[in-house]
């Protein structure tokens, strides 16, 4: 008899199961052994679909539908009797392969009903199971586990334990979905055909030479220039160097060419070290497309990938044999197998700690990469000493290169060596001196609160200024309150992406004819966005936001730096305030700094101050949710940790906004029922998020009631009242919403 693995429901084409298995075995291996894990790889790759050689999975693959039967505990069980090292990692992947990583359970109270690894190795064959001793014939039992340099540090570490099996999982859930792909598409896989590491080193050479190093540029001899070359050249030095460090800082002042010079340590360092992909994760997806266009234009639109959390499409757990080609379609979730990626902190780090198939599949291509966590200063204070831990591990263990790279570096460096007993080594030697060269605005505390009317009115007193509030709500009410004023424009995420790249390209074109240009905004402007205002208002805030949003004052320097006011305010309504408790410890740090730095809070001394006041903070503080305790108590926990480790709490639906007539042609698309990748990240740039609950009085909800959205799935709803999308203030919902969710 021929056992089959998958069968193609359109043409009748049938997928043999042992060249199934041995085709996943083949490549999980080959993932695996990016961090020395070969072995075991093929393992869980030639053990995974071994349930399919039942008699009954092959009657119900063979006639198209019927009952469905578990064929993934078969290998679990199988290798359970090895009683090796490897049995229980490699047991949790085999197992989860089609419904996400289980939890451990508990071997005395668990039955075989329970959703825990522990019930579901109390199944017996034949009876819990269908019987799949068939699988002898075939696969036999010669699998070599090799030696793992990983494996003998379960016992006395339990996060390096768990960390391992989602890696090995990733491997195995990408080689499965990869192998299944190129037998549907008749072996024509069109992923992968990028250029190498190398050729992305000399296009970014070129590109420096051209536009930094020529010396018949005229801009060649200006200061600010030679000290962003210095920068360059020190950065590009660091990655040719044979130092060994794999865990670095990189802190330059706003204004410094920190995204050029990033990448040039990245490709740099990749092609001498031998990485595979330089990947960069970034807090907002408001600044992403901006940095992934710079890249683009240096290194071809083709090898750099967007990856963020628009839409993310779950794998079926019921695929498990008659492959659906528009489920294919829908499987929007990235790999991460380009050569550079640009994604979010909350994309990165939830995947991490992920469990289910969709997320976990990338993690194999972070190991032997160069990590460059952008504005590092933002990585989330509630689970910071997770996060930390998943770097500790990817930089000693699987081959990573982790950057912290910023203008105001936080002090991890103590927490680094109290967990770890590693140093944070810094690429650039010259903070200090940079920050006095790039020093260009005065900082100002208003020694008292302003209320809106006063803030309209300061406003209006300008020409061209920048005020950056807490929330939406404080962001409407004050550009509403400057109604009348010439030049005025508003920036939050109640715009969608496209919408905003359209009005920062007016506010930068009126700043550069000097018209008048009055911008209230939300934060989302003071990270990455490139635009220069003479004069800046920042509500109180963390103290590294109040330096972002400095950094859009006098930014190329041509003004004094005592004419480049940031003024630093409170609300005297405390309405208007955001009353969140993380935005609470961070304003409360500040007030602390600007005791005794108030005379220069831009200054190292000050972030120093800053960030080792947020860090004093005891462990519950830096890992709110209890994860690592968590991690230590429960046997493999991988289920409810990750229901807990979510970094945005708010539940948000994305709402596709027909904004241009490019967006009313995606909407015709995703109406006609396409999910491409590339057509949801195209469509990404069209799509607003919306708080929704399961009451029906969350925005979401009132919007589909009141029938003006169209709710084509549980990823994708479309706004059809176009009345409800205001040219200066994007998606009116009426609600008292706070500060913006960034994705």
């Amino acid at each position: 008899m021929e056992y089959l693995a998958h069968r193609d429901a359109e043409n009748g084409r049938e997928q043999l199961l042992i060249e199934h298995l041995r085709g996943v075995g083949d490549m999980a291996g080959s993932f695996a052994a990016a961090f020395g894990e070969e072995a075991a790889g093929r393992m869980v790759g030639v053990y995974h679909d071994i349930g399919k050689y039942s008699q009954e999975f092959q009657a119900y693959l063979r006639q198209g539908g019927g009952r469905k039967f578990d064929h993934s505990t078969a290998g679990a069980l199988e290798i359970m009797k090895r009683k090796s090292p490897l049995s229980i990692p490699a047991a949790f992947c085999v197992a989860g392969h089609h419904s996400g990583l289980l939890n451990g359970g508990n071997a005395k109270a668990d039955t075989e009903e329970s959703r825990s690894l522990c019930g579901r190795l109390k199944k017996k064959p034949g009876k819990d199971i269908p019987n799949y001793q068939a699988y002898r014939e075939e696969v036999g039992d010669v699998l070599d586990e090799g030696k793992s340099q990983l494996i003998p540090r379960f016992c006395r570490d339990f996060f390096a334990g768990q960390f391992y099996t989602r890696m090995l999982f990733s491997c195995l859930v990408d080689a499965d979905f990869l192998d299944t792909e190129e037998f549907m598409q008749l072996g024509e896989n069109a992923r992968g055909n990028f250029v190498s590491i190398s050729e992305l080193k000399e296009r970014l050479d070129d590109y420096v030479t051209k536009k930094f190093l020529d010396e018949q540029d005229e801009r060649y001899a200006e200061p600010i220039n030679q000290h962003r070359r210095k920068i360059l050249r020190e950065c590009i030095a660091a990655g040719e160097a044979d130092e060994g460090s794999s865990l670095l800082s990189l802190t330059v002042p706003t204004g410094g060419g920190k995204t050029i010079a990033s990448l040039a340590f990245a490709l740099h360092h990749a092609v001498h070290t031998g990485k595979k992909r330089v990947i960069y994760v970034i807090p907002y997806t408001s600044i992403i497309e901006q940095n992934a266009k710079v890249f683009q234009e240096i290194l071809g639109d083709e090898n750099v990938i967007e990856h963020h959390c628009q839409v993310d499409y779950p794998q079926s757990a019921d695929n498990d044999g008659a492959y659906d080609k528009q489920l294919k379609i829908q499987l929007a979730s990235e790999n991460w197998d380009a050569p550079l990626i640009v994604t979010t902190n909350v994309q990165f780090f939830e995947s991490l700690f992920a469990n289910r198939t969709s997320k976990c599949r990338k993690l194999h291509n972070i190991a032997a990469s160069v990590i460059i966590f952008d504005e590092a200063q933002m990585l989330p204070l509630d689970y910071l000493r997770p996060c930390l831990a998943a770097i500790h591990e990817l930089t000693r263990h699987y081959g990573a290169t982790a950057v912290l790279c910023t203008a105001t570096q936080p002090s991890l460096n103590k927490i680094f060596q109290k967990d770890y007993r590693r140093e944070i080594k810094e690429i650039c030697r010259n903070v200090t001196e940079e920050y006095k060269f790039f020093k260009r605005t005065k900082i100002e505390l208003l020694s008292q609160k302003v209320a809106l009317e006063e803030m309209a009115d300061r406003l209006q007193e300008k020409e061209q200024v920048l005020c950056i509030v807490n929330t939406k709500k404080a962001a409407r009410e004050l550009f509403a309150a400057l109604q009348g004023a010439d030049g005025c424009f508003h920036l939050s995420t109640n715009l969608c992406p496209q919408h905003r790249k359209a009005i920062l390209a007016q506010i930068r074109q009126a700043l550069l004819d000097g018209k008048p240009c009055r911008v209230v905004s939300t934060s989302l402007i003071e990270a990455g966005v490139d635009v220069d205002f003479p004069c800046v208002y920042r509500e109180m805030a963390g103290l590294d936001s109040i330096i972002q949003a400095a950094g859009r004052c006098n930014r190329e320097g041509r003004r004094a730096k005592e004419e480049s006011l940031v003024y630093v305010f409170a609300w005297a309504d405390k309405a208007m305030a955001n009353s969140q408790q993380s935005m609470k410890v961070c304003r409360g740090a500040t007030e602390y700094v600007c005791e005794s730095q108030a005379d220069d809070l831009g200054s190292p001394v000050a972030i120093k101050e800053y960030f080792d006041f947020l860090h004093k903070l005891d462990g519950n503080e830096l890992d709110g949710k209890k994860i690592m305790e968590m991690m230590g108590n429960e046997f493999m926990p991988f289920e409810h940790v990750a229901k807990e480790f979510v970094l945005i709490e708010t539940p948000t639906r994305p709402i596709f906004i027909p904004y241009d007539e490019t967006g009313q042609k995606i909407e015709k698309q995703l109406r006609q029922g396409m999910r491409s990748r590339q057509l949801m990240r195209a469509a990404g740039k069209y799509m607003v998020n919306v708080y929704c609950s399961d009451n029906n009085e969350s925005p979401f909800a009132r919007l589909d009631a009141a029938n003006k959205i169209d709710v084509l799935d549980d990823n994708v709803a479309i706004l059809i009242d176009m009345g409800s999308y205001s040219s200066s203030l994007g998606l009116q919902l009426n609600i008292e919403d706070g500060q913006g969710v960034f994705l």
